[in-house]
């Protein structure tokens, strides 16, 4: 066949105008299931298929162009087609608007989406550049004296107290900057550790009554330097410094701020210098505690604060923390320790009822007194300062108790958020994973947990938990065996005996473990361990009677931990459905305090 002749059919059979109008109609068919099918939750693989029959059917289209003509007598073989009584012409010139219809839809289409696309992605670098999270790392102290560490210290805390009452706000929890104290290395590194995008960096100078304070504000991400400052005031007037300090952050940050919100970060909550720096000091070794020895100096600061103001309502609050967590550390039975806690949170929120502290303090030492109470605390202190990670830690745990496993979780993952890098908070993510029975994700917490301090014993006996209720006995022997080489100092006598006795029974030595029974119940007898942890080693060897009547002492004792031990702890599963356990549970938590129940 003659090429010119060729290409001249090829156009009078309008071959050339069905490839460009199937072209246009393929990519618009291919546009539609890429960004339709997914809104239907249709597979990927169907898009794909879309695409391979578009492909495919175009050589067909073709052939059938070149094979077949439209006439007035329908359609037939181009062969046996009059040409004087073909349509090709006017059936050219409809293909023709119809392509160009196409077309235009096509490329509306194509704009539409090029455009939102380009807006989504200026949307995604906006969010990114005003985003209102922030990091405030540890002050360098740059007195000669090396004893006014506690005060840079203490001036980097209140700032960021400060900052944490404003909603509008991510404000990251000191004790995970706090890993940061030595010369922060690359900022954008740490900025992403700890979730944030911007840092604030300082360095307090304290001479006689005179006291220099630099920040610097960085956006990590960009390494943009967004705001400096240096004040050189007299110690009287330094919470005007961190008043000024955080309202110029949320400023910078563009953060909304309430009237409440600009009242909490301007208060001076002491006139008294002397009375404010020996609260400093307390807080310095509330912060650093390594034992029972520096919450007692702490607890002997706050005390010399309120002796030069009696109406210092931080230092009251600052007892009522130190009292809450003493029994974890001096080994003591809670039910004293828990009474000072309350008197001093009680007067501190007599003081200062908008003071978050205090109100946790008091929720945590109401959880076995009055459920209800205890939740409204932790709220209260969670709408004062919605960046306090305590409280949503201190809540997450109480919430299993009243069967709202999903909000618990909630709960603690915003904890971790704002504490990324605590392995307690990690830990008590983990906790409330076991409590929902959720034991997959509890393992993989706790393993998370592990990563960022795998010398602390509680993860250790979670995850040895998580393990044994999901039938890993080997791991759940090791878990365990961590737990208790790493707590070996007197003050967890109790929970030495009690991962002693999980270790002996998943062993097979029941022997010990009965021996180890007998040995605490002897001392429950004369007071000097609880009686629930008796009942836990009696169930632990599978004794219902012994477990039951133990669980009642524990209840006619008022003991600690109980409300939590009875309705949540997964080990007294298997009596659940004993009337007598029934019975006790509705004592200790009666129905109408319980969302739902245990699980």
């Amino acid at each position: 066949m003659n090429p010119k002749k060729f290409f001249v059919e090829l156009k009078r059979r309008n071959v050339y105008k069905v490839a460009i109008a199937y072209g246009v109609v393929a990519w618009l068919l291919m546009q539609v299931a890429s960004q339709i099918f997914p809104f239907f939750e249709i597979p990927n693989w169907a898009v794909r298929l879309v695409v391979l029959l578009l492909i495919i059917g175009f050589p067909v289209a073709l052939i059938l162009a070149w094979a077949f003509e439209l006439t007035p007598e329908g359609i037939k073989r181009a062969e046996d087609v009059d040409l004087s009584k073909s349509t090709t012409r006017r059936s050219s010139h409809k293909l023709l608007w119809i392509t160009a219809v196409v077309a235009i839809v096509a490329a509306a289409l194509f704009v539409s989406w090029r455009f939102n696309l380009f807006r989504s992605k200026r949307a995604a670098a906006t969010a990114v550049a005003s985003d209102k999270s922030i990091a405030v790392l540890p002050f360098d102290n740059l007195s000669r004296d090396p004893d006014n560490a506690y005060f840079a210290e203490g001036i980097q805390d209140e700032i960021l107290a400060r900052l944490s009452k404003i909603a509008d706000l991510k404000v990251i929890s000191r004790t995970s900057t706090q890993k940061y104290k030595s010369a922060p290395g690359n900022l954008r590194e740490i900025a992403q550790q700890l979730g944030v995008s911007n840092i604030l960096e300082g360095s307090v100078q304290k001479s006689a009554d005179q006291v220099r304070v630099t920040v610097q504000l960085i956006n990590a991400l960009t390494d943009t330097h967004l705001w400096a400052e240096i004040y050189d005031r007299k110690l009287t007037d330094i919470f005007a410094v961190e008043s000024d300090v955080a309202k110029t952050i949320a400023e910078t940050l563009r953060a909304r701020l309430s009237g409440a919100e600009e009242s909490a970060i301007a208060a001076r909550p002491t006139e008294n210098s002397e009375a404010h720096q020996l609260y400093l000091k307390g807080r310095y070794f509330f912060g650093k505690r390594r034992g029972a020895d520096d919450l007692k100096r702490a607890i002997d600061y706050f005390n010399q604060a309120i002796a030069k103001d009696p109406n210092y309502a931080p230092a009251y609050a600052g007892i009522a923390d130190s009292y809450v967590i003493w029994p974890g550390y001096s080994g003591e039975l809670p039910a004293d320790d828990f009474h000072k806690a309350r008197v001093a949170a009680d007067k501190a929120i007599a003081l200062d009822n908008k003071l978050a502290e205090a109100h946790a303090s008091r929720g945590l030492v109401l959880e076995d007194l009055n459920l209800k109470e205890a939740e409204e605390e932790y709220e209260r202190a969670i709408e004062l300062n919605p960046n306090y990670a305590a409280a949503h830690s201190f809540f997450a745990g109480l919430l299993p108790v009243l069967g709202e496993f999903d909000r618990a979780i909630a709960e603690a993952k915003r904890a971790v958020e704002l504490d990324p890098v605590s392995v307690v908070t990690n830990s008590v993510l983990g906790w409330c994973y076991n409590f929902a029975r959720r034991y997959p994700e509890a393992i993989a917490q706790f393993r998370k947990a592990a990563e960022l301090d795998p010398s602390f014993p509680r993860l250790h006996i979670g995850l040895g938990l998580a393990y044994e209720r999901s039938g890993q006995r080997e791991q759940a022997i090791a878990e365990y065996q961590r737990a208790y080489d790493l707590g070996q100092y007197p003050e967890h006598q109790v929970d030495h005996a009690l991962l002693l006795a999980a270790i002996y029974v998943l062993k097979g030595e029941r022997a010990k473990a009965l021996q180890l029974l007998d040995e605490f119940k002897a001392l429950a007898q004369r007071g000097e361990v609880p009686a629930l942890s008796v009942a836990e080693i009696c169930a632990r060897v599978g004794d219902k009677d012994q477990t039951i009547e133990w669980l009642q002492r524990s209840y006619q004792n008022k003991e600690s931990g109980l409300i939590w031990v009875i309705k949540v702890f997964p080990l007294l599963d298997p009596f659940r459905d004993d009337p007598r356990f029934e019975a006790l549970v509705e004592k200790i938590v009666p129905a109408q305090e319980s969302s739902t129940p245990s699980p």
